[in-house]
């Protein structure tokens, strides 16, 4: 299989189900729906909702009940980089190779794009019921796409990441936790949902939220040693922003070559995993794997 090729064939796939998805730029409001949809049209890799797609396969999901959630959480994580790239917070002016939100509308409409690509992405994991109103597992992935998202999820990580900036408290063990939260929970999202809405059993939904939350610990990881080894050219953003920002990171506490090693072994782990289920997609597994490989 050629996985690149593939890649960009269902990343084509998944862009025009987003944009299905997105808000007509009307009205007196129109402004906010512009940001929503600057930030979304940014590209990226896809890589939540394209895993969430093929975990829904995996386990005989044939259905477009899908869909909205493939948008929902794409929707949920570009939020999460507008509100990131804030001044307030990272304050980067690039991201994928392109002004960010708040650099081109200003600071406030990036607060608000956020905000309201938030929001959106509940009203349109909603539709998800006019799609497949017997569904059983659609009121289990509106519980597991809130939770993920919030306090006990990205955004709980997220504050304990900001708390931790410029202090000297942080501990290896407080950032595992931060990136289980702020990275491996919308991972786990992505792949849960996608179990959940095909009808995988509690066993079967344990064992791909484990391997999500591996393959999340193991990307973050990637990211690490990326913003040290990487160019902007390649990443489409500034490298060194850990540095500049002051941050502890893996590579900090673990070093390049142990970061390497322990990103290979977890992500190892995360895949054979996978493969101890008795269903079985291979592409959702070559995903995985080249995932780990990546340059961006």
């Amino acid at each position: 299989m050629d996985v690149r090729a593939e890649i960009e064939k269902r990343t084509g796939e998944i862009e025009r189900v987003i944009a299905s998805y997105l808000p007509p730029e009307e009205g007196y409001q129109k402004t906010v729906m512009e940001a929503m949809n600057y930030s979304v049209s940014a590209g990226g890799k896809r890589l939540r909702p394209m895993l969430m797609q093929e975990t829904y396969r995996l386990f005989g999901g044939s259905g477009r009940v899908i869909e909205p959630f493939m948008a929902a959480i794409e929707m949920i994580h570009t939020y999460s980089l507008v509100h990131d790239d804030l001044p307030a917070m990272d304050n980067d002016e690039y991201r994928r190779g392109k002004k960010t939100t708040h650099a081109v509308y200003g600071e406030a409409m990036g607060i608000l794009a956020g905000d309201a690509l938030l929001n959106y992405a509940y009203e349109t994991a909603f539709r998800a019921f006019a799609l497949e109103p017997e569904n059983p597992g659609i009121v289990p992935a509106l519980r597991i796409l809130a939770r993920k998202a919030g306090i006990y999820g990205m955004v709980g990580g997220q504050t304990i990441d900001v708390e931790s900036e410029d202090t000297h408290d942080m501990t290896r063990e407080k950032l595992d936790v931060i990136y289980r939260l702020k990275t491996g929970a919308l991972l786990e999202s992505s792949m849960l949902i996608g179990a959940v809405l095909a009808g995988a059993s509690p066993d079967e939904q344990k064992i791909v939220e484990e391997s999500a939350g591996a393959l999340g610990l193991s990307f973050q990881i990637e990211d690490d040693i990326l913003d040290v080894t990487g160019t902007t050219e390649v990443l489409g953003k500034p490298v060194g922003s850990d540095e500049k920002n002051h941050k502890a990171t893996y590579v900090t506490f673990a070093g390049l070559n142990k970061a390497r090693e322990d990103a290979d072994r977890i992500s190892k782990w995360a895949i054979a995993h996978m493969e101890s289920l008795p269903v079985r997609n291979e592409f959702l597994i070559e995903l995985m794997i080249h995932l780990i490989g990546r340059e961006k």
